[in-house]
C-alpha cells in the first residue's frame, strides 16, 4: 500500500476537494490534519509520500501560533526532499518560510473568480498542459523567493506559481475547487465580491463552464509529476 499524503486543512469543514479525489483515484491514502484545531504535524516525513497545505481564511502574516508553526514545519519536507505542494495560503507559507514577502496588492486589488495565467518556459517543462484561466480566491500574493524558479505569471499578482528545489511547489490558485465547493465559497464569502477586482457570483459559474476542463487536465498531469508516478487516467468531474 502506498504511503499517505499529508493533507493540512485550516477549517473544520474544509476538504481537499478535487486534489483529494484525484489522489484517491491513484490509490494514494490521505492523512488529513487540522493544526488550527489542535492536530499535530509529524516530526519526519518518513511515513508520508508528500505534504499538501491548502488555503484558508488566515494570512501567512498572522501572528497566530498554528500559522507560525506550519510555516516553520515546512522545513521538514524540504529537508527530507519530500514532495510539498502549497495551495494559496500553503503557497504563501512556503514563500514566507523561504524569506519572501506576502503582501496585499498595492492598489487593494483582489482575485476572486477566474483570471488569466501564463506559464513560463520552465513551467511548461514541468507540465506541458496549462489552463488559460485559473480559479482564484485571495487578497494577498507572494513575491518570488530567492533561488526559486518562476513557473507561472499573472496580471494583478505577477507570481502565480514557483518551484523550490526538485519537489516543493507553491501555487496561488485553487485547482482543488469542485462545483459544490464553489457554491459554498460564493455564498459564505459573498462579501469578498465587493472588493476591487473581484468577479461577481454568476461569472464564477459561467467561467467554470469554459475553463474548468483545462484546470482538471492540468491538475491530473501535475499530480502525476509531483508524485513521480506513471500518468493515470483521470476521471474528469464537473
Amino acid at each position: 500500500m502506498s504511503l499517505p499524503v499529508l493533507i493540512v486543512l485550516h477549517q473544520e469543514n474544509s476538504t481537499p476537494g478535487r486534489v483529494g479525489q484525484f489522489l484517491r483515484k491513484r490509490g494514494v491514502p490521505l492523512d488529513i490534519r487540522r493544526p488550527a484545531l489542535g492536530d499535530p504535524l509529524p516530526d519526519t516525513m518518513a511515513q508520508h509520500a508528500g505534504a499538501i497545505i491548502f488555503g484558508g481564511p488566515q494570512s501567512a502574516n498572522d501572528d497566530i501560533d498554528f500559522v507560525k508553526r506550519e510555516i516553520d514545519w515546512i522545513g521538514v519536507p524540504l529537508k527530507e526532499n519530500k514532495p510539498y505542494l502549497g495551495i494559496c495560503l500553503g503557497g504563501q507559507m512556503l514563500a514566507r518560510h523561504l524569506g519572501a514577502r506576502v503582501d496585499p496588492h498595492d492598489e487593494g486589488q483582489v482575485e476572486v473568480g477566474y483570471y488569466p495565467i501564463r506559464p513560463t518556459a520552465e513551467g511548461r517543462e514541468i507540465c506541458a498542459v496549462w489552463p488559460d484561466h485559473v480559479y482564484q480566491w485571495h487578497r494577498e500574493g507572494f513575491e518570488l523567493p530567492r533561488g526559486t524558479t518562476l513557473l507561472a505569471e499573472g496580471d494583478t499578482f505577477p507570481v502565480q506559481a514557483f518551484r523550490q528545489g526538485d519537489h516543493a511547489y507553491a501555487i496561488q490558485f485553487h485547482p482543488e475547487v469542485t462545483h459544490a465547493m464553489m457554491c459554498r465559497w460564493t455564498i459564505r464569502g459573498q462579501h469578498r465580491m465587493e472588493l476591487p477586482g473581484a468577479k461577481q457570483r454568476p461569472a464564477h459559474f459561467e467561467d467554470r463552464l469554459v475553463f474548468d476542463y483545462a484546470m482538471q487536465n492540468w491538475l491530473s498531469h501535475f499530480l502525476d509529476r509531483w508524485l513521480a508516478q506513471e500518468p493515470a487516467e483521470a476521471q474528469l468531474t464537473a
